[in-house]
């Protein structure tokens, strides 16, 4: 299945790109043959503006999501102009048949676009203000154990887009969609792709790695649960605890747990780190779960990357990833319950370990793909050109 077409990454296009970004504020794509309308996507710009060997060291699946939807549109015959979901200045100066926007810009353009306009919201997260106020409650919730005031670093703005889409998505299980149920719209779910895929975990050897996990995150540690993660690991000192995240770039976070993540030795900080790369394989390969309690995600993309390496997940609900029967969903993602389920992932027989890991890994190569991504999406496309005739 073709992902992007070659023009994408053509270096003379990626310089037309940038000079096109910075003179509109937009990227204009053309489909192969003349066009039949025009589409406008507000998501981000820059992975039309760099080259295919950046764009495989990118780790986060936005700028994948973003090319795909665009290929999309193109394939079905539309110019497509793409904005970053940010710009709060572009003017639509055509007569656009689709907009696609992922956060707030649906309100802000509703009155300059065509009546006959199909306007889409792609949810890829919760509800601004489930997530700020699940945040703040883990912060509240933080204070409270260990008297530690930490800023949030999660925060939405409001945004009224479901209110004036025709359309809509979401990334994730359900869990995002549910944030949104007051709206009475009806919202599609679409898989969340991986950037990267790894072997079959079947040759892994379980009975090294048993007590091995791993956390692994980006900014807002609190919101991710590493808090209540590190809590954890600090009482089991037999079980080993790796994390990978920028969390040392959170200052007030590291005063807090200085102690767990610099002077407990069962537990090593590695920080920000490349999941293509060897020093992650090795990670992974000598770990058998992960462990990720986050508050509120549309699906953890972290989630994904652990179980394409095989590792049995361990997380929450709003986490917006499927994890049963091969692994634990939390319930009340408490410290005691961490340890409970941690040790009950450790203590499964050999064997059964290995199953679980290799049902994991079978569940990501089936669900997390970007095929399965452009099918879903390409799917829902074609919903809306065929209800609207377009």
């Amino acid at each position: 299945m073709s992902f992007f077409p070659d023009s994408f990454f053509n270096t003379l296009q990626v310089y037309k790109h940038k000079l096109k970004r910075k003179m509109t504020g937009a990227i204009a794509l053309k489909p192969v043959s003349k066009p039949k309308g025009h589409a406008l996507l507000s998501y981000v710009t820059h992975p039309f503006t760099i080259t295919k060997f950046e764009l495989d060291k990118t780790p986060h699946t936005n700028p994948f999501e973003c090319l795909i939807i665009a290929n999309v549109l193109l394939e079905r015959g539309y110019a497509v102009d793409v904005i970053d979901w940010t710009n709060s200045h572009f003017v639509p100066k055509k007569q656009y048949s689709i907009v696609i926007d992922v956060n707030q810009n649906l309100e802000r353009l509703t009155p300059l676009l065509p009546e006959n306009c199909v306007r889409v919201f792609y949810i890829a997260g919760a509800h601004w203000s489930y997530q700020n106020k699940a945040e703040l409650k883990r912060l509240r919730e933080l204070k409270n154990r260990r008297g530690c005031i930490l800023e949030p670093r999660r925060k939405m703005n409001p945004s009224n887009n479901i209110e004036y889409a025709d359309y809509t998505t979401a990334l994730g299980n359900g869990f995002a969609r549910e944030t949104y149920s007051y709206s009475g719209k009806n919202i599609i779910d679409i898989p969340l792709l991986s950037t990267v895929v790894f072997p079959s975990p079947q040759h892994k050897n379980f009975q090294e790695v048993q007590k091995n996990f791993v956390w692994i995150g980006g900014g807002g540690a609190v919101h991710k649960g590493l808090d209540l993660t590190l809590e954890a690991f600090s009482r089991m000192p037999d079980y080993q605890l790796t994390i990978c995240g920028p969390t040392a770039t959170e200052n007030d976070f590291v005063t807090c747990y200085h102690k767990e993540l610099y002077n407990t030795p069962n537990i090593k900080l590695v920080g920000r780190i490349d999941v293509r790369g060897e020093q992650f394989k090795k990670i992974i390969n000598g770990a058998v779960g992960l462990v990720y309690p986050s508050c509120s995600e549309g699906q953890a993309g972290s989630v994904i990357t652990g179980m394409h390496a095989g590792l049995i997940p361990i997380v929450t609900h709003e986490s917006g990833v499927d994890v049963e029967p091969f692994g634990i969903k939390l319930r009340t993602a408490t410290v005691e319950e961490i340890i409970d389920s941690v040790k009950k992932i450790s203590a499964l027989p050999v064997e059964e370990l290995k199953k679980r890991a290799i049902t994991t890994w079978d569940y990501a190569q089936e669900h997390h793909t970007k095929e399965k991504f452009k099918s879903a999406y390409a799917s829902f496309i074609d919903t809306i050109i065929k209800e609207n005739k377009l």
